[in-house]
This record gives structure tokens, sequence and C-alpha cells, in this order.
């Protein structure tokens, strides 16, 4: 079976297109077409014009995507597209490209979970079998494993996804957005060499971060105040923006590393899974390794073509959820920008 995959619920358009075998195997990716909304420094993606970056792109990446795959319309099975979780204009511009193609081609439709699209992408990609899983995006963070048919949320973020707090301290920075905020303060986050004193709040298996952020802020803006660098009052060090940048990666991904090592005692597994456009940070994986390593245990991520959001992961899991009968009707593929990761039944794990 081939499923085409349309993903849009933040700023990067994906379409990608999946082969599964019809005597089982692993997945066979056909094409997987990225184009990204990327505004000027200081600025976040506001949904109206993220959205009016989709509609623009989306007909070239669904012909890119086919020629790719090599394959025409009549070799498609379904067309799955993200229902949510995600940013309410973006995801309603992909949701109605998809119900567009499905009256023209006639093919069903399948909402798909966007959690649940990273965590199947990631366990095809990596052969993860039963990990806990650590989801870490911009709209996102939460420790999730297993059990009954239901990826089970065990801890979350309380107020803002990790991804966002990285975003925003960018903006406060001006850092470019190109390739990704996030990419451009881990690059800067690598240079410093000054560990600063930020508030660690961990709830039981939850956290939080916006006062990391407005922490952080503070002390963005004393500094903007002597680009030079200003004199740490404890070690007389001259801090600077690379030094505030390793300070906030340090604290916010020791945070996620003790709330997963919970997690996995509490399941009694081994393996950890990091999905979402967070884990491409080679710092988290590094310190979730170290982590995974001490309980005798290992770490699974995928590159940036995976864990940053693709129309594939949407089509993959999408077409697990096909196989198993689950299609979405006309009338109710809509799109929801609240759409928790333990709403789905998974029917296609035992």
């Amino acid at each position: 079976m081939i499923a085409l995959g349309l993903e849009g619920s933040a700023n990067k358009l994906g379409v990608g297109v999946i082969l599964h075998p019809p005597k089982g195997g692993p997945a066979q990716i056909l094409a997987n077409i990225r184009h990204t909304f990327v505004p000027p420094p200081g600025e976040g993606f506001l949904p109206k014009a993220t959205a009016k970056h989709h509609r623009s792109w989306i007909v070239r990446l669904v012909k890119h995507a086919l020629k790719e795959a090599g394959i025409v319309v009549a070799d498609v099975d379904c067309i799955c597209y993200t229902k949510g979780p995600g940013m309410g204009a973006p995801l309603q511009s992909v949701a109605i490209s998809a119900r567009i193609l499905s009256l023209l081609w006639h093919k069903e439709l399948v909402g798909v979970n966007h959690c649940v699209g990273h965590i199947e992408m990631g366990r095809e990609i990596t052969g993860a079998q039963n990990p806990v899983v650590l989801y870490v995006s911009g709209g996102n963070t939460q420790v999730i494993a297993y059990a009954s048919q239901r990826y089970r949320i065990f801890g979350e973020v309380l107020d803002i996804a990790v991804g966002n707090c990285l975003d925003r301290f960018a903006r406060t920075l001006n850092i470019s957005n190109d390739p990704a905020p996030g990419y451009n303060i881990e690059q800067m986050a690598k240079k410093g060499r000054h560990l600063l004193d930020l508030p660690y709040t961990v709830k039981g298996m939850d956290c939080t971060f916006a006062g990391i952020l407005t922490s952080i802020d503070a002390l963005a803006a004393k500094l903007e105040q002597d680009p030079t660098g200003w004199t740490d009052e404890t070690t007389n060090d001259v801090i600077t923006r690379e030094d505030l940048c390793f300070s906030l990666q340090e604290t916010v991904f020791a945070m996620l590393v003790e709330i997963t090592e919970r997690a996995m005692a509490h399941v009694g597994s081994s393996q950890v899974l990091i999905v979402g456009g967070v884990g491409c940070n080679e710092r988290l994986q590094e310190m979730m390794g170290i982590m995974a390593r001490e309980r005798g245990g290992h770490v699974y991520a995928t590159d940036e073509g995976f864990c940053i959001d693709n129309g594939i992961m949407i089509a993959h899991a999408g077409l697990l959820a096909y196989q198993t009968g689950y299609v979405t009707p006309l009338q109710d593929s809509t799109c929801t920008q609240r759409f928790r990761t333990d709403e789905v039944l998974v029917k296609w794990r035992g």
C-alpha cells in the first residue's frame, strides 16, 4: 500500500510518500519533501503568514513528491493529513488541501495525530521496540510510554514547550530563524563556557519553562546594556551571549533527562526514543545517552530529515491506521489545535 502524507501544523510544510510492502518488512520512503516558512530575525511565525506560505507551496510540493516517488495518482491508496495538534490556520490550510485531493482523486482520507506520527516514524527508522519516548518540539514536550493500545503521557510541560522556550530566546537575541532558531541557539551554545544559575523547575513528572525564559531574558537585557560582556558576581568571569545559550540548554535539557529517567524506572524500560524537532539537538542526545548508558540502556534518535516536522511521518502513521480499517469521513475531515497523544487508539500495536 502507498500513502501520501501532508504535514503543516507549524512553519514546516511537508509532503511524503511511503510504501508498506504487502508481505511486511520495513517501510519504503519514496519521497520526503519539505519547505519551511522563515520569518525575519527577531520575529516568530504568525499563523496567518504561515498558512499563506502553506497554500502557496502545497501544490508544488505534492507534484514534486509524486515525481520523486515515481508514482501516479492511481498508485496512491489513501491521503493522510495532520488533524492536530498545531496552529489553527496552517492546520486548516493543509486539511483543506487534503480534502480537495481526496475529492479530485477519489481517495480515502486519514486524519493523523501529529505526535503519534513522530513516534511511529521514530520507531520505524530506529528500530526501537518499546521505548520510553521523549517528544520535544516547538509546541509539545511530553514523556510517553505505550500501554494497552494507547501512548500514555507520563509527564509533560505545564506552560510553554521546550522548543518554544528556545525559539523565544532566539528572538530575544535577534538570532536568525534560518535554518531554525533552535539550531542557531545550539551552535552558539557550543561556544559557551560558563554555566549560569537559572531556575530549575521539575514538579514530579512535569516541568515548566516560563520561569527560566523570564530569567534568561533578564540576563540578556543586562548583557545588551554592555555588549562586551558583564562579569559574573560569583566567578568574576565575563559572560557572553554564547554563555547564555549554553546555560539555557544545559538547564532545560537536564530537566528533560530527569523526568525521562524517572519514566524509564517506572515502566522498567532500557530504551529511550527522542522525537520532535528539538530531538535533533546533539547536546540533548548526548546528555540522554549518558543517563541511558548508566542504566544499561540505549538512546534512539533520528536526523533532521525525520526529527523535524515532515510529511513522511504523517503518511506512515496514517497508513498504519488505514491498514486496520480506519478512515476519516469527508464530513469529519476537520482539524483541531488540541489533540492529545493519548486520545488515539493505536490498533496497529498489540
